[in-house]
């Protein structure tokens, strides 16, 4: 007999940190980081998460998010999006009163995200490798609670998002962050960059590699 998953995720871990990255950076989050992605990024720092993990109920992934009392959950991958049960999670977990973040690499469609999900779309730069799988029209379905990302690598990359960000006028749809890729391009760098041309973006850097290095579930 084939077991009945319509309601059950690959979860590759769940666990208890602060949020490292976006404008909710610092909060005590629980995260619920699914497996698989469909993107293969030049500088991915979760490739652990491409394969195995455990399938896990609905039920029993908010019976271990309830253990660690906070009201912020982060669904991450992997690339979340890919499995499409994911939606009946974050279902779930607004109705029982969370606040939910979605990080999301862009590629996939986000029109089924409920409407009260934090959608962070991590829009891809030439130098990840997999620029021509942005989903642009993502754009269409932000509102001013929404982030869109863009990781940065070098000057070409950081060229590229500037110019993203106008065509489609980002910042004045959602909010707009921009993130150096971790040991590539020095933060000051890009934080010179960004005050030199007066870019409405939030620069940001991974609080959790400063914390506990690329240690996973951290």
């Amino acid at each position: 007999m084939t077991e009945d998953r319509s309601e059950q995720l690959k979860i590759h871990e769940i666990f208890y940190s602060l949020q490292g990255e976006s404008t909710l950076s610092g909060l005590p989050t629980v995260f619920v980081r699914l497996t698989g992605c469909p993107l293969r990024c030049v500088w991915c720092d979760t490739e652990y998460a491409f394969g195995g993990g455990q399938w896990m109920t609905y039920a029993a992934i908010l019976a271990e998010v309830a253990q660690h009392k906070t009201p912020y959950v982060c669904v991450t991958g992997g690339e979340p999006l890919a499995q499409k049960r994911v939606h009946g999670l974050i279902n779930r977990l607004i109705d029982a009163d969370y606040t939910v973040s979605l990080e999301t690499a862009g590629a996939l469609s986000v029109s089924d995200v409920h409407p009260k999900v934090i959608k962070i779309i991590d829009l891809k730069a030439p130098g990840s490798g997999e620029m021509m799988k942005n989903d642009y029209a993502n754009l269409d379905l932000v509102s001013e609670n929404d982030q869109v990302k863009f990781v940065i690598a070098d000057k070409e990359d950081y060229q590229w998002a500037v110019k993203t960000l106008k065509k489609y006028a980002i910042n004045q749809r959602c909010q707009v962050l921009f993130s150096p890729v971790a040991d590539v391009l020095p933060p000051r760098q890009l934080a010179e960059w960004i005050l030199a041309d007066h870019l409405p973006v939030r620069m940001q850097i991974q609080l959790h590699k400063h914390l506990w290095g690329d240690t996973p579930g951290t």
